[in-house]
């Protein structure tokens, strides 16, 4: 069984960026339009694109890793100035994307589990089956950031020596900065226009930030130790529910019967979910110390590709997530906006204060807050607010 995508470059050289649409885009001529309510609307993607941008792209198109490396720097950086870029740089991506038709080249993997059980082992192990299949990876560790500091970490790297050596593989640790980092969906695109193929996206522990990982990849791993009964339980529904797949780890020396005995459960828990697409979540056993089973979680991966990229919902699945991720998007730039609003700033001093006394409601409050930066009501409308 063979995994029908790209091996060395997502987009074939040949047909990377065509010269007639890099002398647009320096001329900054790129201007698109939509129809809406019977009007034709037109916008532009980011044009004057420059040459920085541009010098990224060829690095990236070059599969150069220190290209790669600044471009999702670029991405994760709050700068007015480098998200201005960045999403340039994106739309340059997205254009050849959309030149080379809907087929989908690459592949998404989400890996999860709590802490401890093993998924910077497994995720080495996993990295260099892969490599060895033909394939170029890159895996995005996302770490807990403190809640008191910021700070994080950022250890997984040093977890994975091995893999952190091949020139096929890349691996980038990021800061949660509370819950998963925001421009992890972002970070992917870079590293696919970079010529990986698979990526891996490991995330923290169990929890919220999971669902949120689900909405960005094609295929979302749950990794859990051998357990049992109890322990059980105590997974979240939700996480076994989004799984596609459950990997129990482990499974070697005085654990080996643990193992078999928890892939026997989680397969009768599975039976009792719903699933609403062609594929039936599977549970398989894997040893990350000694890689007995690598292979077998390798080849349930190529078989839930081809059986969802057949169906055609592994394309509807990318575009649902490109969908909500605009949505994400609107709601954290309209959030930045409002908090970069000096005048909101100080009614907000003064409506949690408000607050705080018991005088007004939180909902009565937020209410006024979106009303007024949306222009609705004017700030010395008599509400008896004074600041």
């Amino acid at each position: 069984m063979t995994l029908r995508i790209a091996t060395k470059s997502v987009f074939p050289a040949s047909r990377i960026f065509p010269n007639s649409l890099l002398r647009e885009y320096r001329k900054g001529h790129f201007q698109k339009s939509i129809s809406f309510r019977s009007q034709k609307l037109s916008y532009s993607t980011p044009h004057d694109i420059s040459e920085k941008v541009l010098k990224y792209y060829e690095g990236l198109k070059n599969h150069d890793r220190y290209y790669l490396a600044k471009a999702i720097t670029l991405v994760e950086s709050s700068r007015k100035d480098h998200k201005y870029q960045a999403q340039q740089l994106l739309s340059i991506i997205l254009d050849v994307q959309h030149s080379l038709g809907n087929d989908v080249p690459t592949f998404r993997i989400g890996l999860s589990g709590p802490p401890g059980v093993g998924k910077s082992t497994f995720i080495e192990r996993f990295g260099m089956h892969v490599l060895s299949q033909d394939h170029r990876v890159a895996v995005l560790a996302i770490d807990p950031s403190s809640s008191r500091t910021g700070g994080s970490i950022l250890g997984d790297k040093t977890r994975m020596l091995e893999l952190s050596r091949q020139d096929d593989a890349y691996i980038r640790p990021s800061a949660s900065h509370g819950t998963l980092a925001r421009n992890t969906n972002e970070a992917l695109i870079m590293c696919e226009a970079a010529g990986f193929d698979v990526c891996l996206v490991e995330t923290v522990g169990v929890g919220q930030s999971e669902t949120v990982v689900a909405d960005m990849v094609d295929m979302f791993v749950l990794m859990v130790p051998p357990a049992g009964g109890d322990e059980i339980q105590g997974l979240k529904k939700g996480i076994v529910e989004i799984s596609d797949l459950i990997v129990v780890n482990k499974d070697d020396g005085a654990m080996e019967s643990a193992a078999r005995e928890a892939v026997t459960e989680y397969t009768s828990a599975l039976k009792y979910l719903q699933h609403n697409t062609s594929w039936t979540p599977r549970v398989t056993s894997v040893s990350s110390k000694t890689s007995k089973g690598v292979n077998n979680v390798w080849n349930v991966i190529l078989e839930y590709f081809n059986v969802m990229r057949n169906s055609g919902e592994l394309q509807k699945r990318r575009g649902n997530q490109r969908k909500l991720w605009m949505w994400r998007q609107i709601k954290s730039e309209l959030l930045n906006r409002l908090n970069s609003d000096e005048s909101i700033r100080k009614l907000v001093d003064v409506l949690e204060k408000k607050v705080f006394d018991g005088k007004m409601t939180s909902g009565t409050a937020a209410d006024y807050v979106v009303d007024v930066f949306t222009h609705k009501i004017t700030q010395n409308s008599n509400h008896g607010i004074t600041y």
